[in-house]
């Protein structure tokens, strides 16, 4: 009988662990998302932007002092 009352703290510890690991995983996932929407997002903005850029060097003149 002692050996159980010996483990009854000790499950009781694992299992708030078990819920801290739980929240923590929550978080983390909350994390990855918002990030990987931030990415993302930065990912479209610089495509944008390469559109742009790529767009203004087509309009530069083949030749210096030439005309567009």
């Amino acid at each position: 009988m002692s050996t159980l009352n010996d483990l009854l703290p000790r499950i009781e510890r694992l299992l708030l662990r078990h819920e801290e690991l739980q929240r923590t995983n929550a978080l983390l996932v909350e994390q990855l998302a918002t990030i990987t929407q931030e990415r993302d997002s930065l990912r479209s903005r610089l495509s944008a932007a390469r559109q742009r850029i790529d767009t203004l060097i087509q309009r530069l003149p083949d030749e210096p002092g030439g005309t567009p």
